[in-house]
């Protein structure tokens, strides 16, 4: 009830003020300016001490786009005869600020993904370790891995391994104005590094840089950056190495994709499977990364590269191949087709790092071959594999009067015949006789010595079955 209804009721002031809430000084003069046949009188607008300075603040922050703060004007307007508080003075700023943002507002409107269209990536730190992030826009596929740093040769393999997990190229890549990727800035427009653009076009995508300033237009992996730092790199952390990261890295993409996403209210992961018809095919061969350098395989199949030694296949022994690192690997490149013929793990200078494929097998044991030179030598070895084992094992328990007995043992095969001396020989071999005395006294035992043999197998004898008699059969008190 109003006041007036309120004093027609109750025909006082008091009663009037009670029914309505209010005073009776109040419901008095509503009283007397209604019965005086007046409305609402007009206020006449009070003076602060801040509309000397209302023009300058309106101009200054229409300069600086409603950036500039009241602390940084505030010099300014007491210069222009402002003699106020800082606190009125930032409420004029504000409302200054206010009514600039009403009159140019952006008018923003949510981003519609088309599939196969847009993969947006970003970076982001967290306790010394660097973490690039993609989203795949349409489906919101998230990739997710570790680096050491943020150089372009590593944004550009990380995105070549984002493409090879989706299993296809988008259209267009959108990125922050990263100085990795970006050769220069002309009106505004962003001139994308000469590196990348050999990239893009090896894998046939549009490099797209969003606006300056304007983390709104990339928020969509703005969100990714900061949920992985938060659900993986805090929780998870300190990671041993770089590979156990990247490996805890595939394994929380892979949870994170197999859930329903709150954005889209499907999985992400199923979602993939469609917009994969849509994206454009990998090519045959990665992209070749990073500064290559040339080098020469030598005679023993190797590359130098930092002091150390990587083996390439042998048939490349003599021609000139593309060496270069990525991400702790080095990689030997066919300077003419860009194939990869080599991959090895970095090595400390001094030290080589040999793949037996390159050799056709691993490396065979080494064998120290006989090879006589003198007259009794080449009599002796006539006698063939006996013979080098002979001399193979004198040398090896050390005999050192080997060569002069040479012409003795010579001798007693003369003298026995060659049959009779290689069956001694052999004998002297196989119980480790190394001297020609010792041959001579197998000779001199002659052909009835004994020829012991291995162990053989275990003897299985069946036995007979016979009957069995319990033990109280024979018990004492069962005698009679």
């Amino acid at each position: 009830m109003d006041i007036i209804s309120a004093y027609r009721e109750a025909g006082t002031y008091r009663g009037a003020a009670v029914i309505s809430g209010t005073t009776p000084k109040t419901v008095r003069r509503v009283i007397a300016r209604h019965e005086a046949g007046g409305g609402v009188p007009a206020r006449a607008p009070r003076e602060r001490n801040y509309d000397v300075v209302a023009a300058l603040v309106a101009e200054r922050v229409a300069k600086t786009a409603a950036r500039i703060s009241a602390k940084r004007l505030l010099p300014a307007a007491r210069a222009a005869g402002y003699a106020g508080s800082p606190r009125n003075f930032r409420r004029l700023v504000a409302a200054q600020k206010q009514t600039w943002r009403e009159d140019h507002h952006r008018g923003r409107r949510p981003a519609v993904w088309s599939p196969g269209e847009y993969l947006v990536i970003d970076w982001g730190s967290e306790g010394g370790l660097h973490v690039f992030c993609a989203v795949l826009a349409w489906c919101r596929f998230r990739f997710v891995r570790f680096a050491a740093d943020e150089r372009a040769a590593t944004t550009l393999a990380m995105l070549a391994e984002c493409f090879e997990v989706l299993g296809g190229v988008p259209g267009k890549v959108l990125a922050d104005r990263m100085g990795c990727l970006k050769g220069g800035v002309v009106a505004g427009v962003v001139v994308p590094a000469p590196e990348y653009l050999r990239f893009a076009a090896h894998y046939g995508f549009r490099p797209d840089f969003c606006e300056a300033h304007d983390p709104q237009s990339k928020g969509i992996v703005e969100n990714l950056v900061g949920y992985a730092k938060s659900d993986l790199m805090v929780p998870q952390a300190p990671f041993g190495d770089l590979a156990a990261a990247n490996a805890r890295a595939a394994a929380w993409c892979a949870e994170v994709n197999g859930v329903i996403h709150s954005e889209i209210c499907a999985v992400p992961a199923e979602r993939l499977v469609i917009e994969r018809e849509l994206l454009a095919p990998l090519p045959s061969l990665r992209a070749s990364l990073g500064r290559q350098v040339t080098r020469k395989a030598g005679r023993l199949s190797c590359v130098r590269f930092g002091s150390a030694r990587y083996s390439v296949p042998v048939r490349l022994i003599g021609t000139q191949v593309g060496v270069r690192t990525d991400d702790g690997r080095l990689l030997v490149i066919m300077t003419g087709t860009g194939q990869v013929v080599a991959e090895h793990i970095l090595v400390a200078p001094g030290e080589a790092s040999v793949l037996d494929d390159h050799y056709g097998g691993p490396r065979p044991a080494p064998r120290r071959a006989v090879r006589p030179k003198t007259a009794a030598e080449k009599a002796f070895c006539a006698l063939g594999p006996t013979a080098e084992a002979f001399i193979t094992g004198a040398a090896a328990a050390g005999q050192t009067r080997l060569g002069p007995e040479l012409a003795e043992l010579n001798t007693l095969r003369a003298a026995h015949g060659e049959e009779a001396f290689g069956a001694a020989l052999d004998r002297a071999v196989a119980f480790g006789r190394w001297r020609a005395a010792d041959v001579r006294s197998i000779l001199a035992a002659g052909p009835g010595t004994p020829a012991p043999r291995a162990a053989g197998d275990a003897l299985v004898l069946e036995l007979p079955v016979v009957p069995v008699r319990p033990l109280s059969h024979y018990a004492i008190g069962g005698l009679s």
